[in-house]
This record gives structure tokens, sequence and C-alpha cells, in this order.
């Protein structure tokens, strides 16, 4: 096929129901780029040799280097399939785990995806991910098993083998849709039981007309009623192509279906059902019969599919036989050019032919556009999914709202049709690869007319040399017209200089309903826009918009087609594509939804499988270009989905990647592109947490401690006047003014509580935004669905807090903490304080009087919250190295407030002076100082920003501090979860490397049919940096790691060990020289932030050699 022109692609566009919007989804190595380099060499963009080695989507050089993609980019090719014509936007997707957020990003904007698999390799961890990713997202996938010319070179498998292993495969990757599409019914049938319920309790259901239905439970039933017939891959369904993308061939069993049904007159529906599976052919009886394994038959794909391919790999590349390679070309009907038969690398050969036999574009393309649905198919399930942000149903959304899902399943291109974009990502483009800026072709008058400015401009030169020479008076003010022009040109030459080097953002977007046109103006949605709220005060896209919280304007300057490296300028683009939007980088950061009607909520927010975790400070190398580096980070942070950069108390600029390599993609981005200064960067910063335990009971050589432990604890903190400990672990601190008293005890929390409360952040946070509300005098509306999962937590907190110590612990929860919705609690023991519960939203929620809560709200005491202040200052920053607190419960057990001048005027407080005392509670507690209004309000009775309350605030924080050292204290540490593929003859090496990076195996299994092992492990994040690269120098590249933030764990060596009994000094020496390894991060983390490390410097003084000593 030739190239297609731009026109027709615009055609194409207009009929969404031949548009096919898909990405290619595989792990790291799989053959990805290699396949799309097959697709875009059949449109004709680049020559089908280099198809495989010039790998055209990946555009940035370190991605050529390192061979591996890094951004997800997106081209437009046309496919002829008989007398239709189809439109494929392709987007090209990476494989590492360092960059699952660019797969984040495609995948939203398609409708299907191709995953493909290594034939050798099979199933990867990565692979799971991507379809996972795929199924959250309700996109179909299609299946390419590819580089099977490695089982015939490398592994040298026969056709039988190559068939069994393949099988195998198939079944690998339907166990995990399998498993995917189990835990979805399973999930959907809880809802309808919880619905069936609430109906039974309502009474629509008399128990008499479904007796024993509590006695009896089915989990089968929900998995036999739904269908699953679409679900699975399988050849015969045409959802399954076997290819290899570097040698160019690729079929699905249709093509060898009706290939053989000509040759031997058998039906091509029989054969497409017989093709694949236990099938074999009985020669005499000229009859495809049954079972090929219990009789020992070749199957039918093994005899008339693989063994034709094993044969021609065998002929070419094994023997090079060229009298059969003649037989088989005319066989095949191919013919090939001289240079290629006479070239010295069979592979050519071999390729010319697989390329006209059994291209892979022509099989892949066809199941693309058979199997994958078009833009028009789109399911309401995965509308109302998209529209469903947060804790919003759909269901509770504003009407006017719901009507839009209409124009989503019409997916209409009228002018009346609300236009609906997302934006995925942003990307940055230079300035000079933008099409108005590109040098275009010239036309023969443009030619003609340059041509004659030249002759004119060379005869004048040649005047002024001859009048200069003849010296004429005249010479100089001839020779002035010429000088001035070439000076005129230069300062066009600077200034379009200029504009070449800036860089524009260009954003990655796809149209759901509607035209989109160049300049036309649309609403920005932002995350936390209330569609409600909107459609009240907005009617139409205006320049000058009323203030709608989270709603903004923008034109969209420019689209643009993608085509891989290159961009055409578009006027308008119909719904169900895929394009490029100039302009839009003012109103959108990473990604948005855009659109004309205000009645559109935001979507929900993409899903990214990698967590930010590896941090590291960022500064110029010369002072000066402080501002650059400033812009180039924020450039950074708009350019790329998963980096975070943030500036830290300390005033350092940290930027937050997903790995290694993605860290150092960042940090080239920002020398070369963004910044364009010389930077320096930190060593990785590693995140810690600090936890208490409950006491050990064995040391550090395993005998048991008795007594001694809690004693040498209890010594650690220091008493004075204002403090004191209890041999419990009760610390009371008394403020500077003697005239308020805490009593704090710390609680380790259990591992389950902690887990509960770090995966349910977000629900905390709107906890205490409804609480916050309640206090201001406001009410949140929450929807029932919120509501639900707060009881649920609240349950399960019950469930998991079971014990004496634990007695009516939920109900008694002050504040969750650091920054209000941490994994930390802060309990009020306090006798005789019976404060409201943070729960208490939900009771007056579910229907308390009004009357009740009010006369509870008013028995929150006086500088309340300043002792939440304190406790978030404590677990922001702990005792050990002033990382954050977690799995840590503060028991607030004793607050005495004594005030000898002011005690008449408390008193005297009224319900209102305490409930607006209440209103102007600060949110953070950098906010709970200087707020003379606050003071101002409670009529003078108490200040609860004054002075008193900043001492107050102090002592909860010290007594916190001192309660959590009077503790066994330990750091927890990030840690990876790390999968590696490795050879039988390099595994002793990959567990020396884990076990030198204090790793741990968890599992080791070898694969099938493979001599590939499995080794799953975790690794500290701290030990993970250059892992990658020794294991590959250690195993001399046959092992490769993906390492994913997994969890948090507790590190059981204490920081604050010594050695004291006979048994330590003998295992670990006077000195104890072997490393706590503990100590030794804790000690790293102190000395970055410039705390005291307590360290001697000089070993033995009188062991220093001198110079003369030396001699």
């Amino acid at each position: 096929m030739g190239h297609t022109s731009l026109d027709k692609i615009k055609a194409l566009q207009k009929n969404p129901a031949n548009v096919r919007n898909l990405c290619i989804l595989a792990h790291v190595d799989h053959g990805k780029t290699t396949l799309a380099d097959s697709l875009v060499a059949s449109n004709g963009i680049i020559s089908s040799r280099l198809a495989g080695k010039l790998r055209y989507l990946d555009s940035r050089e370190d991605e050529q280097i390192r061979g591996i993609t890094m951004k997800s980019s997106a081209i437009s090719l046309h496919y002829a399939s008989g007398e239709k014509d189809y439109l494929i936007n392709l987007i090209d997707s990476p494989g590492h785990v360092d960059f699952s957020s660019e797969v984040s990003t495609a995948v939203r904007l398609c409708d299907g995806a191709i995953v493909i698999v290594d034939a050798v390799e099979g199933v990867c961890p990565q692979t799971q991910a991507v379809l996972r990713q795929a199924w959250l997202e309700n996109i179909r996938p299609v299946l390419v098993i590819n580089k099977i010319d490695r089982l015939i070179m490398e592994l040298k498998l026969t056709s039988q083998e190559a068939y069994t292993h393949l099988q195998k495969i198939l079944e690998q990757v339907n166990a995990v849709t399998g498993s995917l599409f189990t835990s979805k019914v399973l999930e959907d049938r809880a809802v309808k039981e919880e619905r069936a319920e609430e109906d039974k309790e309502e009474g629509d259901i008399e128990p008499a007309e479904c007796p024993g239905l509590e006695q009896v439970y089915d989990w089968s039933a929900g998995l036999e009623d739904s269908d699953d017939s679409q679900l699975y891959f399988s050849p015969d369904q045409g959802n399954v192509v076997f290819a290899s993308a570097i040698d160019g061939w690729g079929f699905s069993i249709q093509q060898f279906a009706q290939i053989h049904s000509q040759r031997m007159g058998i039906r091509a529906e029989v054969l497409l059902k017989t093709l694949w599976g236990d099938f074999y052919l009985n020669a005499k009886a000229k009859k495809i019969m049954k079972g090929a394994h219990a009789k020992g038959k070749k199957p039918l794909f093994v005899q008339l599919v693989l063994d034709n391919i094993w044969s021609l790999y065998d002929a070419v590349v094994t023997r090079r036989d060229k009298e059969k390679i003649e037989k088989m070309m005319m066989s095949l009907g191919v013919k090939v050019m001289t240079r290629d038969s006479r070239h010295s690398d069979p592979k050519v050969l071999l390729s010319a032919i697989c390329s006209q036999w059994l291209p892979v574009s022509q099989a892949v393309l066809f199941m693309v556009c058979d199997k994958l649905p078009s833009p028009l198919d789109m399911t309401s399930e995965r509308i109302e999914r998209l529209m469903s942000v947060g804790a919003r149903r759909f269901h509770s959304l504003p009407l006017q709202t719901q009507e839009l899902k209409t124009a989503f399943m019409q997916c209409s291109s009228d002018d009346t049709a609300p236009v609906i974009v997302f934006v995925s990502k942003m990307f940055m483009v230079d300035a000079k690869a933008l099409p108005q800026n590109k040098q275009r072709p010239l036309t023969q008058e443009e030619m003609a007319q340059r041509r004659e400015l030249a002759r004119q401009r060379h005869t004048e030169r040649l005047a002024a040399i001859q009048q200069t020479e003849s010296g004429e008076g005249n010479g100089q003010s001839g020779s002035t017209t010429p000088a001035t022009t070439p000076g005129g040109d230069n300062t066009i030459g600077k200034v379009s200089q200029e504009e070449e080097e800036k860089e524009t953002f260009v954003a990655f977007a796809r149209v759901y309903s509607g035209v989109v046109r160049r300049g036309q103006k649309v609403f920005v949605m932002g995350p936390k826009y209330d569609p409600a709220q909107g459609l009240r005060m907005v009617r139409i896209v205006s320049a000058c918009l009323p203030p709608v919280p989270h709603l903004a304007c923008c034109t969209m300057d420019s689209l643009y087609l993608l085509m891989g490296r290159e961009l055409e300028e578009l006027e308008e683009v119909p719904s169900g594509n895929v394009l490029g939007i100039g302009g839009l980088e003012e109103c959108v950061l990473k990604s948005a939804t855009l659109s004309t009607s205000p009645a559109l909520p935001p979507f929900i927010p993409l899903n990214f499988e990698a967590t930010p975790i590896v941090r590291v400070a960022i500064e110029p190398k010369h002072p000066s270009e402080m501002p650059k580096l400033v812009r180039g980070m924020r450039l950074l942070n708009q350019a790329d989905p998963c980096a975070e950069v943030l500036i830290q108390e300390t005033g350092e600029h940290v930027l937050v990647t997903a790995g290694e390599v993605h860290l150092q993609r960042c940090l080239d981005d920002l020398r070369e592109r963004f910044a364009k200064i010389e930077i320096s960067a930190s060593k990785p910063i590693i995140p810690f947490r600090e936890t208490v335990i409950r006491p050990p009971k064995v040391d550090m050589v395993n005998e048991d401690l008795g007594k001694q432990q809690k004693v040498a604890v209890i010594h650690q903190v220091k008493e004075s006047d204002t403090l004191h400990l209890d041999p419990s672990g009760l610390v009371t601190l008394t403020t500077p003014n003697r005239q308020a008293t805490v009593g704090v005890r710390a609680i380790p929390l259990p591992e389950e509580v902690t887990l509960l409360l770090e995966g349910s952040a977000d629900l905390i946070r709107t906890l205490e935004q409804a609480g916050q509300a309640q206090r201001e005098g406001r009410t949140l509306d929450m929807s029932t669905w919120t509501l639900d999962a707060l009881m649920v937590l609240k349950s399960r907190l019950e469930v998991l807090l079971q014990g004496r110590k634990w007695r009516n612990a939920v109900d008694r929860i002050w504040a969750f903490g650091p920054r209000r919705y941490g994994p930390n609690i802060l309990l009020n023991s306090v006798e005789g304080y019976q404060r409201p519960s943070v729960w208490h939203c939900l009771e007056r929620e579910k229907g308390e009087k009004e009357g009740g809560a009010k006369a509870e709200a008013s028995a929150i005491r006086d500088f309340d919250n300043s002792v939440v202040s304190g406790f978030q200052l404590a677990t922001l920053s702990g005792p050990m190295c002033e990382e954050p607190l977690m799995g840590v419960c503060f028991s607030v057990e004793r607050w005495d407030m004594n005030f000898p001048t002011q005690r008449t005027h408390l008193d005297s407080v009224t319900e209102e002076d305490s409930n607006s005392l209440d209103a102007s509670v600060s949110e953070s507690p950098g906010e709970a100082a200087g707020h003379p209004e606050a003071s101002g309000k409670a009529g003078g009775a108490v200040d609860c920003y004054g002075p008193f309350s900043g001492q107050l605030i102090a002592a909860v924080k010290e007594a916190c501090r001192h309660a959590f050292q009077a503790k066994p204290q330990r750091l927890m540490a990030a840690m990876y979860t790390c999968e590696i593929m490795a050879t039988a003859e390099v595994l002793g090496r990959v567990y020396g490397v884990l076990g030198k990076r204090e790793g741990r195996v968890l599992q080791e299994e070898m694969k099938e049919g493979t001599e590939m092992f499995i080794i799953k492990a975790v690794l500290p994040v701290a030990e993970s940096f250059g892992f990658a690269d020794e294991i590959r120098k250690r195993t001399s590249g046959l092992a490769s790691p993906q390492l994913v933030f997994s969890h948090w764990e507790v590190i059981s060596s204490d920081p604050s060990w010594v050695p004291t009994t006979e048994e330590e000094y003998l295992h670990f020496g006077v000195k104890a020289d072997s490393a706590n390894q503990a100590l030794k991060y804790m000690n790293g983390v102190r000395r970055r932030k410039g705390l005291y490390v307590e360290e001697k410097i000089v070993e033995h003084g009188e062991k220093q050699r001198t110079l003369s000593k030396n001699k």
C-alpha cells in the first residue's frame, strides 16, 4: 500500500464506524515497537526493509540508545479490507515498569488493545499489569504471540513441542483474564446481595417468600449466569495472531483455513473450527477426526501450519538449501530480488519470502478491524464509570449530566452535539517541528521569483565591486544597498532562531462527542468540579465566566494529526478520533476534561500502576540560574504524567519519580530540554517511616530478655520538673506556664489497622472535611456510597481493634495524622471528657435530631484543636530522624487546665461563643497562630489562638515524642517487589546480588517448557539503586529485574541497640562492628537533614600513622 494522503485521512475521520483507536501493550522487550514498525511500513511511511530496525515510533534519542520505549506516541494508518477503508489510530506504549503511567494515558484514549506476549518468556509481570489496566478501562484486547522464530532458532523445539508450548501460553493469558472476570462478577454479586438485604429490611421481600435464603450460599451461581464467551483468547475466534515481527511474518488461523480449504476441498468454516484443538486429518477417510493426542497423531495445526513454517526456516536459515528454497518459492508464488537471494545473511532472504507469503501487517490489521470495537460501540458501563468520579455514582448526578450519556453512545459529529474531549497527557514539541513553522515545498512561481531576486543581488554586488575599483565618488552610496540587506536578513534570522528554540506543549487527546474546531472555546473541568453547581451558574462558554469553582475557559489554538515524529495541521476533528491540541498549556497541567457543556463532570483520574517513590534534590551548578531551574521543573512536571515536583520545608527542590530509569530520563530532560542548564542532583532521598512495636521477648542473639529491655527503654527518657515518665510508659508533661498538664501513652497499632488506614486515606480526608464543615456550621453533601464506605471502614476498625485496651477505641478516635488523614490515631482517654466522635457526621447524616447534635457539639473543650495540632506535628516528624510516623496510636489519658485569673470567664462562656470558637478552628497546624479575628469572636472569654495555645501545641508534641521514645522504636523501610527472570546457570549470582543488598527471596519457580526461572523477592528501596545494572553485569545480561513499590516493612534491628550482655559481646564484639542496618539508615537520614549524628570521627587516636612512619 502506498503512502496515504492527508486528505484521505481527513475523509476517513468523518466515518466513526470505520475508525479503530488502539494501543499496543506488552512487557518490556516483547516486540511492541518492532510490530508497530511493520504496521507503519504497510502505509509506505518507512521502508519494509527497515521495519524492526528503525523503531520509527521511538523518536527520542535515549529511547534509541537504550532500546526501550519511554513515551507513548501515536500514528494514524489507513487499511483497506475489501471495499471498506479503515482509519487506525495506533498508540505505541512503553513496557518498562517505570513508565507504566504512559500506558495509563494511552489506554484511556483507546477502545481496544493489541496485547503482545513473547513466545519464549510467556506471561510476565508487566503483561499481567497491562491486562489489568485494559480491564479497568473496559477496553477489548486481542492477542499477538510474537517471537515464534525464537522457538525454532533458540529453543530448537519441534513443531509438535512448539504447539504444546503455545497452548500453555494461551492458557496463562486466559487465566489472568479469567481471574479479573471472576473478581468482577463476585463484586457485582455482592452489591446485588446488599441491595436485596436493604429491600428486605424495608419490607419489600417477605421472609416467608424466601425460606432458607441465608442457609445455602452458592458462590458459583453468579459465574454460571454471566456471559464470558467474548472474554477469552482463542485462535478459532479470530482474536489471536501468531507472529515473528522481526522476520516480518504473522498469521491468523483464518488465513490458513482459506488456503487449505481450496487445496483439500474442505469448507473453510470446518477448518476454522478444527485447525486449533485436538483434531487430526485421517488421510484414508479424508476426514477430520477428534482425539489426536490420544491416538498419537499430529494435530491439524502442526500438520497444516507449523510444519510449513519449520521447513521454511530449516531450508533457508539452517541448511541454506537453494534447490529446496526455489521449490518453496515456486509453490508459494513468491518472487524475491536477486540481491536478497545472494545476501550473506539468510535472515534477509527469509524475511523477503515471509513478508510476501504471510505479511504480519495484514494479519494484525485484519484482526484489529474485525474484532476490536469502533467508537460507536462504546459500552454504557464504561461511560458511566468514566463519569462517576470519586464518591459520586452515575445515578446521583444531575439529569442533564446523565443525558450526556447518549452523546457518548451516538458519537455524533453534528453541530448540535456537545463537544466532549479528554486530554490524557501533555507532551512537549520543538517549535520548529510544528507544521506552521516547517519549510514547505516551493511552487514554480515562487522558485522563479527567488531566482530573479538572486540575480538582481548578484548584479548589484558586481556593480558595487566595479565602482570601488574605479574609485568613483558615488561608490559609497551604491554599496550601501547590498550592505543593508544582509544586515536585515541577519536580524530576521536571529528572531526566527529564537522562535525555533521555544518549545510548545501539545495535548494528547481524544474527541468523544461533537466536532472540535480550531479556535473553539471550551470549558476545562477541574478534578473537583461539581456539575450541579456549574449548571446553576453557567449556561454558555464565554471569556468572562462567573467564578465557578474548578471551572475554567480556554481556546484550542491549533489541532494536529499525530503521525509519530511528525504533526499535520487540521482545521477540525470529528468525534471518535485521537488528536493533538495546541494552546492548552496555561489551562491544563497533566490531564483534563474539556467540554462545551457545563453539565459534564470531570472523568475519573487515570489509574497509575507505579507509585512515585524515588526522590532527589536538585540544584543548579551556578546559583544565578535558579529561575531557569524552577521554570524547567515546572515544565517537566507538566510534561511527565508520573513525575512530581515539590519544594520542601528546607527550600530544596525535590523531584519524585517512579524508578531509576525514569529518574535518569527526567534529569536528562531537565538538562537538555526544559531548564537547559547544568544541574547537580543529590543522592536519592530514601523515604522511611518511624514506628513503635510491642516489647520484644528475645534480644539480638535470641536470648530471653526478661526485664532488662524495659529498664533500658525507660532510661532513654530524661525526667525533669515538667516531664514525668510512668513505669507503664505514660508520659506526663506540664506547659512552661504551669497552666496545663498532658498525659500521653504510645501504643503500637495492629498491622492490619495500619494497612487499612493507609488504603483509606481518601475516605478519611472526606470524613475530616465533613467534620470541619459541621464545626463551621456548614453541611457537606456526601453520596450514600461515601456514607456506606465510611460505615464499612468504621465497622472494620471495630473488628480489628479487639481486646481490653482497645475497648470503645473506635468511638474515642480524636483525630488521624499526619496531615489529618495518615495511618496514626489520636485517642481520647481523658476521664470525664465526652467530646464528639470523628464519626459524628455519619450519625447526623443517618438522621439524628439537630438539637441533640448541637448539644453534643458544645461539649468540645477550649484548646481542643491545640491538642490535635500538637499530635499532627508529632506524627509528621518523629524523634528518630524527623520522618513521618506510621502505625502509632497516641492515647491522651490526662488533660488538666488551670486558669487562676480567667476562671470566672470560663464559666460564663455561652453556647454560641463555644460554637463560634469551634468554627474558627484552623485546617492545618501551621495556621493555628496569629488569628486576631478568632479571639474576637469568642467575646473575650478564652483566646484559643493566643500564647497559651502555642505552649499547649508544643507540650502535646513533646509528650507524644517522649511517649514514642518510651516504647521500643523501629524504622520502617519502603520495599520493592522484585521479579527476576534468569536461566539456571546464573541463578547463584542473582541470589548473591540479592543477599548483598538485604533482599529476601519469597518464591522461585521454573517456567514450564523453558530453562527460565522466575524469582520473586522483596528488596529495600534504599538498596535498589544500581541493582538492575549489577544484576545485568553479574549475569552477563541473562537476568533482568522488574521493581515495583510494594509496601512498608519494619526493620527488625533496634537502631539504639548496644551490646550489654556477655553473649552479645562474644557475638558482636566490643564495638558491635557488624553493621546495624537500621542505625546506618537512620544516621544517613539525620546527616542529610543536618541533625546531630552520634559517631566517632577518630577510632583510635594513638594508632594513626604519621608521615615518618610511612617512609
